[in-house]
C-alpha cells in the first residue's frame, strides 16, 4: 500500500479494492489491467484469452522416447488441439532430454524443452508453476509426463475452463477430510461421491496463480514441498480456493483416466500418501 504511493509504481484502482478477492490478492507487478486477472474477467465483461499452453512436467523420462511411449502420444494429441499455443516440457529428470527431432512433429505448434538441470542443482518440483516468461497465454494446461488424453478431451476440458478461469478445471480428483480420531486432516484418492481437490496432472488453470505461487506464497510452504518433493499440486489447490473461495472442478474423460496414485506406481505407496496427508496439514497449520 506504502510502495503506491510512489511516482510510476503499479497501483491497484477501486474494483480492484472493491471486487473479491480484494487488493491484497491482487498483485500490480503481474499486469497492469483487470483483463489479466482471472477473478476479474467476468466483472469487467471479459472472457479469456482463445488459446492455452500446454506445460508437461518429466520427473522419470522414458529411457528413449519412441511413438510407442506415453509422452510421445501426450505431445502429439496436444498438437492436434485447436486451442494449443504452444507446449513446453519441462525436464526435470536425471536423463538427458531427447534432440528435437525425437519429438513427434508439432507443425506451426512450438515446442520448448526447458532443462531442470543434473540431480546435484536440478530445482524444487515447484518448477512446474514457475511463471516462465514462453507462456503469454491466460490459461495453462498442467501435465503429468505419463497422461493419457485425447485430443476431444484436452479440448473439452479447456472450454469447460473458459467458463471458470479462476478455477482449477481438470481429470483426477482427490478428496480431504477431518479424521476426529486424529484430530487432523486427511488425504484419499478412493473413489468417493465427492471431491475437493483436482491434481495437476491434467487440469487447467490460470497463469496468474504460477506468478501467485513463485512470489507470494510463504518460504515455509514452498519448503515442504521442496523438502519432500511431493504435494506441489495440493499446495497449488489450497492457493487457488484460498484466492477464490471456490472449489475445483472436475470434468469427466471417456476412458479411465490413468494417475501416479492408482495401479502399481511409486506414487502408490502408503508413505506417499502419508507425506501428502502430512503436507495437507502443514499447509491447513499456515494457511489457516
Amino acid at each position: 500500500i506504502i510502495r503506491e504511493r510512489l511516482p510510476d509504481y503499479p497501483h491497484r484502482n477501486g474494483l480492484v479494492w472493491n471486487q473479491s478477492p480484494g487488493a491484497l490478492l491482487t498483485i500490480p507487478t503481474f499486469a497492469d489491467t483487470p483483463r489479466r486477472l482471472p477473478f476479474l474477467l467476468d466483472p469487467v465483461g471479459q472472457r479469456p484469452g482463445p488459446n492455452y499452453t500446454a506445460v508437461i512436467f518429466v520427473q522419470i523420462g522414458a529411457a528413449q522416447l519412441s511413438p510407442n511411449t506415453a509422452l510421445y502420444k501426450l505431445v502429439r494429441s496436444i498438437t492436434k488441439s485447436q486451442f494449443v499455443d504452444k507446449i513446453l516440457i519441462l525436464w526435470a529428470c536425471d536423463r538427458p532430454a531427447p534432440t528435437r527431432k525425437r519429438w513427434p512433429p508439432t507443425g506451426h505448434i512450438p515446442l520448448h524443452v526447458i532443462p531442470g538441470g543434473s540431480s546435484e542443482d536440478r530445482p524444487s518440483i515447484s518448477q512446474r508453476f514457475f511463471p516462465h516468461e514462453q507462456i503469454e497465454t491466460d490459461a495453462v494446461l498442467s501435465l503429468d509426463e505419463d497422461a493419457i488424453l485425447n485430443t476431444d478431451e484436452l479440448d473439452f476440458a479447456y472450454q469447460v475452463w473458459q467458463d471458470f478461469p479462476d478455477r482449477i478445471v481438470g481429470y483426477p480428483a482427490r478428496a480431504h477430510f477431518w479424521d476426529d480420531s486424529k484430530n487432523a486432516w486427511g488425504y484419499t484418492s478412493k473413489w468417493t461421491n465427492y471431491y475437493s481437490i483436482v491434481l495437476t496432472g491434467a487440469a487447467f488453470y490460470h497463469r496468474y496463480y504460477n506468478y501467485l505461487y513463485t512470489n507470494w506464497l510463504s518460504y515455509l510452504l514452498l519448503k515442504t514441498v521442496q523438502q519432500s518433493s511431493n504435494c506441489e499440486d495440493i499446495l497449488m489447490n489450497l492457493l487457488v480456493s484460498h484466492v477464490t473461495r471456490k472449489p475445483p472442478i472436475k470434468v469427466t474423460q471417456r476412458k479411465g483416466y490413468k494417475d501416479r496414485e492408482s495401479g502399481r506406481s511409486p506414487w502408490n505407496d502408503p508413505d506417499h500418501f502419508i507425506q501428502r496427508q502430512s503436507c495437507l496439514n502443514t499447509f491447513a497449520a499456515v494457511f489457516g
